[in-house]
């Protein structure tokens, strides 16, 4: 018996893993407002390069940016719920991890933003242009 979940076999406990992971990843879709904003925006950034034909390379390094960003946030809602288990009383330290955390997201978005420019700007460029001609 597995002395960490309680199940029988290594299965089962994967399978409870998986489960609580999910759990954790309809949380923060549900209940964070940016995770909504990072998803629609990594949508139309993936649709944006499939209508521009760029390659399979870059969509999956675009794909690999949006995931990033949407990590960061999930980390991000991890780190202030579990501040905010700890206390509820203003503390500057906890103060300092959260605006950390949302650093890192601001951070990795701005990444993405730059790497969206990269890819996708010379092909909606020359769209533009040739629309204009």
């Amino acid at each position: 018996m597995n002395k960490k979940t309680g199940r029988d076999n290594q299965v089962e406990g994967v399978i409870y893993s998986l489960r609580n992971a999910y759990r954790g990843l309809k949380y923060s879709f549900a209940t964070q407002r940016n995770m909504a904003i990072h998803s629609i925006i990594g949508a139309v950034v993936i649709a944006a390069a499939i209508f521009l034909r760029v390659s399979f390379l870059e969509v999956a390094i675009l794909v690999v940016v949006i995931a990033l960003v949407v990590a960061a946030e999930i980390l991000n809602t991890s780190l202030e719920k579990t501040i905010d288990l700890i206390t509820r009383e203003r503390n500057e330290l906890a103060h300092i991890a959260k605006d950390t955390a949302a650093g890192a997201v601001l951070f990795a978005a701005i990444l993405a933003v730059v790497t969206g420019l990269l890819i996708l700007g010379p092909p909606l460029f020359d769209l533009v242009t040739d629309l204009l001609r």
